[in-house]
């Protein structure tokens, strides 16, 4: 069974579990900046999946880069009547950016 997940979801779920996070602070450095670190993430493979099914399109490439400390995952997409287009997806969340 495939689940489905709208992109405004996802941002609740990935919102929700930062705020829990962030209710139990950790430890830190005077003057050190608090970083929430989200315990959940997307893989690679699920953002395939995701991007498939939202664009009704093939995923052809796929790539995680790096940006400031955060991960993305660039994949190509092709649709049936042959359009390719770049979709990049938070990897911390499963946001489309």
């Amino acid at each position: 069974m495939k689940m489905r997940f709208s992109p405004p979801v996802l941002v609740l779920v990935a919102a929700l579990v930062a705020a829990m996070t962030a209710a139990a602070p950790e430890a830190r450095a005077e003057g050190e900046p608090h970083q929430v670190t989200l315990a959940t993430g997307v893989s690679l493979d699920q953002a395939v999946k995701m991007a498939e099914q939202r664009f009704k399109a093939r995923v052809v490439r796929a790539e995680s880069q790096q940006n400031g400390g955060n991960t993305i995952y660039v994949l190509r997409m092709l649709n049936e009547s042959g359009h390719v287009w770049i979709v990049r997806v938070d990897a911390s969340n499963g946001a489309v950016l």
